[in-house]
């Protein structure tokens, strides 16, 4: 969805192109791998971080086209609202003191985009969703100035034919009408991308989604949305609702929706693009000049535009990704789970448990997603997102015995993930120092259950207790996250509640 889009409607014939260069592009997919076209392994890892502009109150700024000029730089891009920015880190090599380098790069870019922010009064927050975000921040007039998101929200909104339903029961309850995506625009995530070849993808995309439910449990960012508290991660339901292209009844007959945990395992990647091009209609039917099955009988390598387009408007949360670099084509797994932050050091040592866990997993002789059934798994994602670190989690039994066990996840990751993840990273080449120091993160947010949705929820309460009302709690709280999120130290140190100096000035403004 990074590739510009020519604003300009579609009629009848444009999907019909559309629909057959789809099926052109399947084809030529299925012909590359059966050539095996595909580049080598390279152990390449790649990040990208989705990004909030919130001013020295807490409240957020719609400001994200005049930050990006000052930036200028084209790490930094837009994202779906105008109180969003994305920064892309360019791809590594997965050996050595890979984690390290990362954390340097984003520091520093990171650093450099909230000295520019701060320019025209707002700052970068590295947050799920933003917890002082309200339902009139997310109004279509605060869309992002770009054609191809005008576009996917007028296309949804005619797909869907009626006003987005929101309704969320955690904590407390959320229901709200809309009639537009720009809701979306309040989830801020971290995409993870591993190149692999396309005899390992099967393996590896099945690992990462039997990793999800860990990934969120440990890494859960997004306890709040419109000043009420949901589920520990929030970011799951709220995107799913706010992309369903389905009215009540298609929902009903159990057509799939378009952010999709999907259904099964699988044994290639040309079943997940086949399975999109099957179940999802064309939203944004733009067609390309190539002719890919042409470029291939002429023993070139096409782009599948169309293919690759058509992907990026289907949300699974492990994303097959087509790319072509230097002439050759090559294949990722998008892990697009995570929440954006807490800092940076908790942002690499989700990334350090992520590669070194579906390392290990995708080269067991016996496969953890041969013992638990893709149900198992969506369900385990499901309750991670609910209760975050105090998540059960379904898990195959160590042993011969077999069957399932149902564990808190602290557990199941201090007593079984960990270590996996630590052989994995040592798989890759990864050096002692950085594996220690990044899982290291982990261990300790398990043993003192501490993540960045329980730091927000107990200091929020704090600030109840003391006796703020809601919102000025949210936007105190807000406020002390970001302090300490530019910092830098792992959300596990920081002290719950707020600074005596900010509950001081709160209390004396209530005055």
């Amino acid at each position: 969805m990074g590739e510009k889009v020519v604003a300009g409607g579609f009629d009848l014939s444009d999907r019909h192109r559309y629909r057959r260069k789809l099926h052109e592009c399947l084809e030529g997919l299925e012909r590359l791998l059966a050539e095996k076209r595909f580049d080598r392994p390279k152990n390449m890892m790649g990040l990208e971080i989705e990004l909030n502009l919130a001013g020295a109150d807490g409240l957020p700024r719609m400001v994200n086209a005049q930050v990006l000029e000052r930036i200028a730089s084209p790490d930094f891009q837009t994202e779906l609202g105008m109180f969003n920015l994305e920064v892309n880190v360019l791809p590594h090599r997965l050996d050595g003191r890979v984690f390290d380098r990362l954390a340097e790069e984003l520091s520093a870019g990171l650093h450099y985009a909230h000295r520019q922010a701060a320019e025209i009064d707002a700052g970068v927050v590295m947050i799920g969703i933003l917890p002082t975000i309200t339902r009139a921040d997310l109004a279509l007039a605060n869309l992002s100035a770009v054609d191809r998101y005008s576009l996917l929200n007028e296309q949804i909104l005619m797909m869907r034919g009626e006003d987005f339903r929101l309704d969320i029961e955690g904590v407390e309850r959320l229901t709200w009408s809309t009639g537009s995506i720009v809701p979306e625009a309040a989830c801020t995530s971290v995409q993870l991308h591993l190149q692999v070849t396309p005899a390992r993808f099967s393996d590896v995309w099945n690992a990462a989604q039997a990793v999800t439910a860990v990934q969120i449990a440990v890494g859960a960012n997004s306890p709040f949305l419109f000043g009420r508290e949901l589920w520990r991660e929030s970011r799951p339901p709220l995107f799913t609702q706010a992309t369903d292209t389905r009215p009540p009844e298609l929902q009903a007959q159990g057509v799939r929706p378009r952010t999709w945990f999907g259904e099964r395992w699988v044994d290639s990647v040309y079943e997940l693009f086949a399975e999109n091009v099957r179940f999802f209609p064309a939203l944004l039917p733009i067609c390309d000049e190539e002719e890919p099955l042409r470029v291939l009988a002429e023993g070139g390598v096409p782009s599948l535009q169309e293919l690759v387009l058509h992907n990026g408007t289907v949300y699974r949360w492990n994303r097959p990704v087509y790319g072509v670099a230097d002439g050759m084509p090559h294949l990722r797994v998008e892990n697009r789970v995570l929440p954006a932050g807490p800092t940076v050091a908790d942002v690499v040592a989700n990334a350090a448990f992520y590669y070194g866990l579906v390392r290990t997993l995708a080269d067991e002789q016996r496969p953890v997603w041969t013992r638990l059934s893709f149900a198992e798994a969506e369900a385990n994602f499901d309750a991670a997102c609910r209760y975050g670190i105090d998540a059960r989690i379904r898990w195959p039994r160590k042993g011969r015995s077999g069957g399932l066990v149902s564990v808190p996840a602290v557990r199941l990751v201090l007593d079984e993930l960990l270590p996996m993840a630590a052989a994995g990273l040592d798989a890759w080449g990864i050096e002692p120092a950085d594996r220690d120091l990044y899982l290291g993160i982990i261990e300790e947010r398990c043993r003192r259950r501490a993540n960045g949705a329980t730091w927000q929820v107990d200091t929020y309460h704090r600030a109840l207790a003391g006796g703020l009302d809601r919102d000025a709690a949210l936007a105190a709280t807000t406020r002390r996250y970001s302090e300490l999120m530019h910092r830098g130290e792992p959300v596990h140190t920081w002290p719950v509640g707020l600074e005596e100096q900010e509950a001081d000035a709160t209390a004396a403004a209530r005055r």
